[in-house]
């Protein structure tokens, strides 16, 4: 038995051991499974490949994207230039047992955005300072989208940063595009929503919101009631999965 899970907390809104157990299905990969670990701290994954020898590999959420890496023995190129991590390999050769941190959220970012993107779409605002935020804001300076970062707690010294009492409808205006990286919203709090001025979105905007249960966050219907075009993180969750599961089964030790 080869065994996959996600880790993070809290995790009822996550679609991934159904995706998963499907695509083995699918696959006729009989020997496999996916499951739930919702770790309420980090002293619990330390022992998670001990306790659990047939463990390969993990799917990392919030709050822990960033927070694991100390933990694990090597990142790719892609992951360390990110400085993020949502998905690691587990290498057992002998009693040795190496894990290795990747980051699968940017290409996913990257394949599920560029069909909606226009070319007005030239700066954005992203909403959140946490590992996905940190795919995001890789994968616009690949795209060399300029950006601001709208955190809860500024950082004076981050000029690419503000904070949330420094929106005003006009700068929302000014970026036509608005992407939301926090768990505001998502199930079960779908009633949430993000602090910001609503008037300043017009149908210009492109909103994409890494969310993808509900289909439909309250963010986004506001936005669609503006007439701005809105995509849901779904589509980027399928890919960040498939890329996932490539990874987890490349012979390359990078």
């Amino acid at each position: 038995m080869r065994l996959y899970g996600l880790i993070g907390y809290p995790l009822e809104h996550s679609y991934s051991p159904v995706y998963f157990n499907e695509k083995f299905g699918n696959l006729g990969i009989g020997d496999c499974e996916y499951r739930l670990f919702p770790l309420n701290n980090l002293e619990s994954f330390k022992h998670l490949p001990l306790d659990y020898p047939d463990l390969c590999g993990l799917n990392i959420t919030i709050p822990y994207k960033e927070a694991l890496m100390p933990f694990l023995d090597k990142l790719t190129a892609q992951a360390n230039q990110i400085q993020a991590v949502n998905a690691i390999r587990i290498l057992r050769k002998g009693n040795n047992i190496e894990m290795l941190g990747h980051n699968t959220d940017a290409p996913a970012f990257l394949r599920s955005l560029l069909p909606h993107l226009e070319s007005h779409h030239n700066k954005a605002l992203i909403f959140g300072s946490g590992g996905a935020a940190k795919a995001v804001s890789y994968v616009l300076r690949m795209l060399r989208i300029s950006y601001l970062i709208v955190s809860r707690q500024k950082n004076i010294s981050n000029n690419e940063m503000v904070s949330y009492s420094d929106l005003t409808p006009s700068l929302i205006n000014e970026y036509p595009l608005l992407i939301n990286c926090t768990p505001v919203g998502m199930f079960p709090h779908t009633e949430e929503m993000l602090p910001i001025p609503f008037e300043g979105i017009s149908p210009e905007h492109l909103i994409y919101d890494l969310i993808y249960n509900p289909l439909v966050t309250r963010f986004m219907a506001i936005a669609q009631q503006r007439g701005a075009k809105t995509v849901n993180g779904l589509q980027m969750f399928k890919y960040q999965a498939d890329l996932s599961w490539d990874f987890w089964n490349e012979a390359e030790d990078f």
